[in-house]
C-alpha cells in the first residue's frame, strides 16, 4: 500500500511497504491529499478512493475511542 504522507515544496513523500519514497508533486493526480491511498501503474498514480475512505473511517473511529468521544456514549 502506498499512502501520501506529506508535501515538501514541489515534492510528495509517499509511505510504502518498503519505506518512504519522494516523487515530484506534479506526478500525482490533481486534488490528491495527505492520507490518500495511491496505486501506481505504468508510472502513473491514481487515488484508491475506496481504500482511502476505509482508512479514514477506521482512523476516525480509533480517535473517538481514544479521546472518549465514541458516539455510542461509552467513555
Amino acid at each position: 500500500m502506498t499512502v501520501l504522507d506529506r508535501f515538501e515544496g514541489g515534492y510528495a513523500v509517499l509511505e510504502t511497504e518498503n519505506g518512504t519514497v519522494t516523487v515530484l508533486r506534479s506526478s500525482l493526480p490533481e486534488g490528491v491529499r495527505e492520507g490518500d491511498v495511491l496505486t501506481e501503474r505504468d508510472g502513473r498514480f491514481t487515488v484508491d478512493t475506496s481504500t482511502t475512505e476505509q482508512r479514514r473511517s477506521s482512523h476516525a473511529r480509533r480517535l473517538r475511542r481514544l479521546t472518549g468521544k465514541d458516539k455510542r456514549g461509552k467513555q
